[in-house]
């Protein structure tokens, strides 16, 4: 028989394991707690903002870790040319570029992410001061040692230069560099919304470039072409964005010029305009609007609905050209409207 005085420490160790045993299986069956990226609605941490001006030409490609960013934009450069921001939060890759040099158009671009780190190869003289004046984290090349903004030997110069974004991202941290981490910019994530076009592509002009991006059911993304090659990152993936947003904006000349005497393009990206929302194999004609340069860009439908992106890269191709649609009629016969 038991004795009395054990009774109470009996009582205290069932007691002790019946908690254990509960503990145990609220820790199993709660349901993890999975973090999303408030730019691209991908699973991801919201990190500091990383933001890197890189190449768009031939000769830049294969391009390295486009596709670990969570937005990329596609802007109107000198000759016609274009030329990404590409913005990284979620991840942040070893290396990056080719990198280029940055232009007026990325002031207005990269405010909309509050205080970023802004990594760039050069910029003209004229436009050197603006940059540094500019609400960024002013991260140029011409600041910053070899071992963090290398030279690929097996790529030719002035498309070798790439960067070493951790290292980069950990002098910020080291120096105690203020950088915001990321916050809404003015869209939101979630289910497609009633009707739209199906589409099979769309093509995007540029005055001496241009951009297909082919709707891929089986890998969820808009497959990209550049220049009628496969849009390749050097890791061999075919880059293409989940949502890819293709907004209308003005481009007129700038004060600026390049070194040819090549005039710098400015695209308007604060004020209001028209574009599209291409997502889940649909075209949608939206509307964006944007009050000033410190606030994010919304995007509606053209009657005024809201339109969700689908969680998973955004493009932002800049503009001021009409893309030309393949649309996928009744009869699954594709027609192409301009």
């Amino acid at each position: 028989m038991f004795s009395k005085r054990l009774l109470p420490l009996l009582a205290s160790v069932l007691l002790l394991s019946s908690c254990s045993a509960v503990s145990n299986i609220v820790s199993t069956v709660a349901p993890k707690v999975v973090e999303h990226n408030v730019l691209s609605g991908r699973e991801g941490s919201n990190g500091p903002v990383l933001v890197v001006k890189i190449d768009d030409t031939n000769s830049a490609r294969p391009q390295i870790a486009l596709e670990d960013a969570d937005v990329v934009y596609i802007e109107q450069v000198e000759g016609g040319l274009t030329r990404l921001a590409a913005v990284y939060s979620s991840t942040i890759p070893v290396r990056v570029g080719p990198v280029r040099s940055a232009r007026i158009s990325d002031i207005d671009i990269v405010r909309q992410y509050g205080h970023v780190a802004f990594a760039y190869s050069g910029a003209q003289k004229k436009l050197l001061p603006v940059i540094a004046n500019a609400y960024l984290q002013n991260l140029g090349a011409q600041n910053q040692s070899s071992s963090i903004y290398t030279t690929d030997p097996l790529r030719t110069p002035p498309y070798a230069m790439v960067l070493r974004a951790d290292l980069l991202m950990a002098k910020t941290v080291e120096k105690n560099f203020q950088i915001d981490s990321a916050k809404s910019v003015g869209w939101n994530f979630g289910d497609a919304p009633d009707g739209g076009k199906p589409t099979e592509s769309v093509i995007m002009h540029w005055p001496a470039a241009r951009y297909v991006a082919t709707w891929s059911e089986s890998q969820g993304c808009w497959l990209l072409t550049h220049n009628s090659n496969s849009d390749l990152a050097e890791s061999g993936v075919n880059l293409g964005p989940t949502t890819l947003v293709i907004q209308m904006v003005s481009i007129t000349p700038s004060e600026y010029h390049d070194k040819f005497g090549g005039v710098t393009p400015f695209s308007q990206t604060v004020g209001t305009g028209t574009g599209f929302i291409l997502r889940n194999g649909k075209s949608y004609e939206a509307l964006w609007s944007r009050p000033s340069a410190d606030v994010g860009t919304a995007w509606t439908l053209a009657d005024g609905g809201e339109i969700k992106f689908a969680p998973g890269q955004v493009w932002v191709a800049l503009t001021d050209t009409k893309p030309d649609f393949t649309f996928i009629t009744a009869s699954a016969s594709p027609s192409k409207t301009k």
